[in-house]
């Protein structure tokens, strides 16, 4: 079966995605690219995977030196931008270089720094596997990536990821089985 890709581009964008820049050094030149391929892989080894467009320049010049994941704030929508092609009027801002000199960008919800662990052929994608061997969390909502747009996310004022649900410590008390023998076992 012939697939379309402009159709398979589409339904992939309903996958609600982070934005991140990749960034790195080649010789004395600092190098970044938008990415929103972006996934853990193992907590031991801390390991972490992006996919490059096989034909972009960051896929040809990211071999053996470390770089960074950086995770784009709701408010750094034209450094995304900046990094996939689309320059910004303003500099980018920088902060103080990570582990390893890698450059880091200002401002962002946090960061990897990464050493090259294992490349992957995925196709018109590279699979380039890093090893994390530094990270910082700054916190804040992120940059969001949806069906070719950045849509805000809502403001959500719980700090818990399991405030409101039944796995909360906090409905312990005031949830009710719906079934007896949900209670110890009998009924």
């Amino acid at each position: 079966m012939a697939v379309d890709h402009r159709e398979l581009r589409a339904c992939l964008g309903s996958f609600l995605t982070g934005v991140t820049v990749v960034t790195f050094r080649s010789g004395t030149q600092v190098h970044g690219i938008t990415v929103n391929s972006f996934t853990s892989v193992s907590l031991d080894p801390p390991l972490v995977l992006v996919g490059l467009d096989r034909g972009s320049r960051a896929a040809a010049l990211l071999g053996s030196c470390p770089y960074a994941i950086n995770v784009l704030t709701e408010g750094q929508r034209g450094v995304a931008l900046h990094f996939a092609g689309r320059p910004m009027a303003e500099p980018v801002r920088w902060a103080a270089p990570g582990p390893h000199e890698v450059p880091l960008l200002a401002d962002t919800v946090g960061h990897l720094v990464c050493r090259p662990w294992r490349r992957y052929d995925g196709g018109d994608h590279e699979l380039l596997v890093g090893s994390v061997v530094g990270f910082h969390v700054t916190g804040g909502p992120p940059l969001a990536f949806f069906r070719g747009g950045f849509p805000r996310l809502a403001a959500d004022s719980r700090t818990e990821p399991w405030s409101g649900s039944l796995d909360d410590p906090a409905n312990a008390q005031r949830h009710q089985p719906a079934h007896p023998m949900t209670t110890e076992g009998r009924t």
